[in-house]
């Protein structure tokens, strides 16, 4: 992954000429940002390691470079890039440790309890709230504890499981799984970087969550490193012995131990793959589709449902237009749909479900007038449905702020929560002199509830940026917390989110955190600064 940014430093999400004038149409021409260069990024000089971590792991194995060093010293949410492109990054790894086995870290580990030194469990650097900030904690050396080298993969066929080491990325994952003719279908936006244990760490929802399950819900054991010794669950299809531990490690973040190994249900390679889009007369009527479906126990693996706003500003940023883009409004005008909501559909498996499923989902989008657009721009959805961060890049680079935001309520509240959280957003921008555009989708559904992802565009406050930040953050999280949602369905706490914990699980499930968090990692090495708040 490039420094500065996301992903393959050969790859961009440019705009073209229609796209660009459309934003600056929509919210001022804005001063283009500048990057500084590799070596202008300022770094605190790195405290030296004890040699024992060395001989744990080998001296290949431990990087103290400058370039190393700076590539695990942030994830990739927006304050982090703001920091990295103006080379004024707070912190940075003493070192990068590698280790190759699940026994090696569990060395590193009773090292670094005895010698006092943080750890910040390193997957693909692709936390967007804080979660891999090398925030020391009041320790005096802190490494980057990468598990890159752990990347073995066992399938049990007859079982659908698989066991795979926490170091494998999303597609490295799905290419030794598919050799088995299985697929895990959990496929996030952050995909191509993010790796199987900070799904697990994080309880990371994919994009077609409805149908193949959170991460959590897939994760069927898990093997964890602590500070104080291993914990490792059964694999079992399930147990009533006491309180589910696997549990206690999936979404902890790093702050109880290392996750060196997770075995997860599986299913065969789909036969089919379908996606489609239709318009919806607006984002209520599309939700209610949704909401039928998912209590139907019909979902499409795939569903997602844009408000207007979203759909008008990513037809705009397409930068679609000659003949094709009139016709298809023509058609949409004559339908009364030319400002409706945008519905994407995608359904997986063999071709007997996915016919039996669209037609059901077909039927119900018919009845709530829903326009069928057809097959390519859901074709296009899915070819661009890791695109985000990289035109994120690029917007920071003409001087916008591109922001994300995510939580989720039950169906009786979530239009509440859509209206409250919408305009703190925009009343937060409004208020730093930079109006801005905010975009919702609903997402990943359930028989109860379902999710919005909130994006927000504005014009960045030059020299300002993590201030604006900052006070429009502060004022969505405010305005979820006061309408009973949840701070985060599926980026994690944290740091970012960190401030809220106790809203969300109350004192005493802070307390019963903490207790747990004491138990595993009593010097308080671990991740120091995410997840649990400290005590009142």
């Amino acid at each position: 992954m490039k420094w500065w940014g996301w992903g393959d430093p050969a790859k961009r999400a440019e705009l073209g000429d229609v796209a660009v004038a459309a934003l600056r149409d929509e919210l001022g021409a804005a001063e283009p940002a500048s990057r500084a260069a590799l070596e202008q990024v300022e770094l605190p000089e790195a405290a030296s390691l004890p040699p024992a971590i060395v001989e744990a792991v080998g001296p290949t194995s431990v990087l103290t470079d400058r370039e190393q060093r700076l590539l695990r010293a942030a994830g990739r949410s927006y304050p982090d890039l703001v920091r990295l492109r103006g080379g004024r990054l707070e912190g940075a790894p003493d070192a990068v440790v590698l280790p190759g086995t699940a026994a090696e870290v569990k060395r590193v580990l009773e090292i670094c309890m005895t010698e006092g030194i943080a750890v910040v469990p390193f997957g693909g650097g692709t936390s967007v709230v804080g979660g891999v900030d090398p925030a020391r904690g009041g320790f005096e050396r802190l490494i980057s504890l990468d598990l890159g080298r752990l990347r073995d993969a066992r399938v049990d066929r007859r079982s659908l499981t698989a066991t795979l080491g926490p170091g494998l990325r999303g597609p490295e994952a799905e290419a030794a799984l598919a050799a088995s003719g299985v697929t895990l279908g959990h496929f996030p936006q952050s995909f191509e970087y993010a790796t199987i244990g900070g799904f697990a760490a994080t309880r990371s929802a994919g994009q077609a969550s409805s149908g193949y399950g959170r991460f959590d819900a897939l994760v069927t054991s898990i093997a964890l490193a602590a500070p104080v010794g291993e914990l490792q669950t059964l694999e079992t299809p399930h147990s009533a012995a006491g309180p589910a531990l696997r549990e206690l490690v999936v979404g902890s973040e790093g702050t109880l131990g290392v996750i060196t190994g997770v075995a997860a249900r599986v299913r065969p390679v789909p036969e089919q793959r379908r996606y489609e889009a239709w318009m919806a007369a607006d984002f209520e009527s599309g939700g209610e589709v949704v909401r039928s479906l998912a209590q139907a126990g019909a979902l499409p693996d795939v569903v997602r449902v844009s408000d207007r706003a979203e759909t008008r500003i990513s037809l705009a940023l397409s930068g679609g237009q000659g003949p094709r883009r009139a016709l298809a409004s023509a058609y949409l005008r004559l339908r009364g749909r030319l400002d409706g909501s945008l519905v994407v559909c995608g359904w997986e498996g063999d071709r007997d479900s996915v016919a039996r499923r669209r037609a059901l989902a077909t039927r119900r989008l018919r009845a709530a007038g829903a326009a069928p657009l057809g097959a390519a721009p859901g074709r296009a959805w899915e070819r661009g449905r890791y695109e985000g961060p990289y035109l994120r890049d690029e917007l920071l680079d003409l001087g916008y702020l591109a922001e994300t935001l995510e939580t989720a309520h039950q169906w009786s509240r979530l239009g509440e929560l859509y209206e409250k959280v919408g305009s703190a957003i925009s009343e937060a921008l409004s208020r730093r002199g930079t109006p801005g555009l905010v975009m919702c989708h609903l997402s990943h559904a359930y028989a109860d509830g379902a999710s919005l992802y909130f994006t927000f565009l504005a014009r960045a406050s030059a020299g300002d940026e993590l201030e604006q930040w900052r006070a429009v953050k502060t004022a969505a999280c405010d305005a979820i917390v006061e309408a009973g949602g949840t701070i985060t369905h599926h980026h994690g706490v944290g740091r970012d989110h960190l401030p809220y914990m106790r809203r969300e699980i109350g004192e005493l499930g802070v307390e019963a955190l903490r207790a747990a968090k004491d138990r595993f990692d009593p010097a308080g090495i671990m991740n120091p600064g995410k997840l649990i708040p400290d005590s009142a």
